[in-house]
C-alpha cells in the first residue's frame, strides 16, 4: 500500500480524512518553486553552520537546523499555508486551539542510513495517550524532490491505528517520493521515520509540525524568536507561536493578562481563552 496523493486544489476535508485513514497523505505542488528558491537561499548559510546530529536517531551525517521563522522570513508563508492550518484545525479539532510545534530543516547527506522507525508524538515522554486521540499534524515540505534513493521519509501507512511503542522494519514502510514543492502531511501517531541516503545529494525537506495547545512545544519559540522580531510579526503568526492561551487558562501573564501584550501591546482580548 503507497501513500495516497491529492493535488494543490485539493480541500482540507479530504486531506483530514485521509490523515484520519491512512496517517499520512502527500499534496503535490502546494509550494511554488520561487518561494522554495528564496527560502534556500535564506537557509543555506544557517544549514552550513549547523552541526550534524549527535546520534544515530539525529543522524551522524543530518542537519536540522530550527528557528526558521526568524532566519527564513520566506518560510513563514509554509507555516501560515491556508490549506494546512485548516486540515491541522480539522485533525486536532478534539482542543480548544492548536500552536506551532516545531520548524526546523532536515538535510540528509549521502550515505547516511535510515532512521529508526518512530512516532513523533513519543516526544512527549511516551506518555500512551488514548487510541484515535490525536495530538500533533505535521508536514515535511520537499525543498529537493523526494525519492526512495536519496532518502526520502518513510511511512508505514495505517499505523496511526495500531497499538504503541511497536517496532517496524523499514521493509514494513514505504517511501513518501514527491517532488519539489510537495508536502508530505503525517499525524504525530504513525510510524514513520527519515530514509536511507543512497545517492550523491543532500535531501532537504522543511519539517514544519503543529499540536495541541495545552502540551509543551518541542522548539522554545520564546527563545529561537528574537523578542525584536516577534515584536514585528503579523498577531496571527504570533498566536500561532504560542503568544495565546491553550484552552481555556494556560499560558496567561501575571494578572491573567493576554501573552499577545508581551510582544505587541494594545492587541489584547480580554478574559481567558483565545478562540
Amino acid at each position: 500500500m503507497g501513500l495516497r496523493h491529492l493535488s494543490a486544489d485539493t480541500d482540507a476535508d479530504r486531506v483530514a480524512g485521509a490523515l484520519a485513514e491512512d496517517g499520512a497523505v502527500i499534496v503535490d505542488g502546494l509550494a511554488p518553486p520561487d518561494l522554495l528558491d528564496r527560502i534556500a537561499a535564506e537557509l543555506d548559510p544557517h544549514l552550513a553552520l549547523t552541526p550534524t546530529g549527535p546520534d544515530d536517531f539525529s543522524g551522524r551525517n543530518t542537519r536540522r537546523t530550527g528557528a526558521l521563522i526568524a532566519r527564513s522570513p520566506s518560510s513563514r508563508q509554509l507555516v501560515m499555508d491556508p490549506l494546512i492550518l485548516s486540515t491541522t484545525g480539522r485533525f486536532l479539532s478534539q482542543a480548544t486551539n492548536f500552536q506551532l510545534h516545531l520548524t526546523q530543516a532536515i538535510a540528509i547527506g549521502p550515505g547516511s542510513p535510515a532512521q529508526p522507525i518512530h512516532r513523533d508524538q513519543w516526544a512527549f515522554d511516551f506518555f500512551p495517550f488514548p487510541a484515535g486521540y490525536e495530538v500533533q499534524c505535521n508536514t515535511i515540505w520537499a525543498m529537493t524532490d523526494f525519492t526512495e534513493e536519496n532518502g526520502a521519509t518513510r511511512v508505514v501507512p495505517g499505523s496511526n491505528k495500531a497499538a504503541d511503542k511497536l517496532r517496524f522494519e523499514q521493509s514494513d514502510s514505504v517511501a513518501a517520493e514527491m517532488e519539489r514543492g510537495s508536502v508530505l502531511v503525517y499525524s504525530g501517531s504513525v510510524y514513520h521515520g527519515g530514509g536511507a541516503n543512497q545517492s550523491d545529494q543532500t535531501r532537504i525537506g522543511l519539517n514544519i509540525t503543529y499540536n495541541v495547545a495545552w502540551l509543551r512545544q518541542e522548539e522554545n519559540r520564546y527563545l529561537s524568536v528574537p523578542r525584536e522580531v516577534a515584536a514585528t510579526l503579523p498577531v496571527e503568526l504570533l498566536r500561532l507561536m504560542g503568544y495565546a492561551r491553550g484552552a481555556y487558562a494556560l499560558g496567561y501573564i501575571d494578572d491573567l493578562r493576554d501573552p499577545i501584550e508581551a510582544v505587541r501591546p494594545g492587541l489584547s482580548r480580554p478574559g481567558f481563552g483565545d478562540n
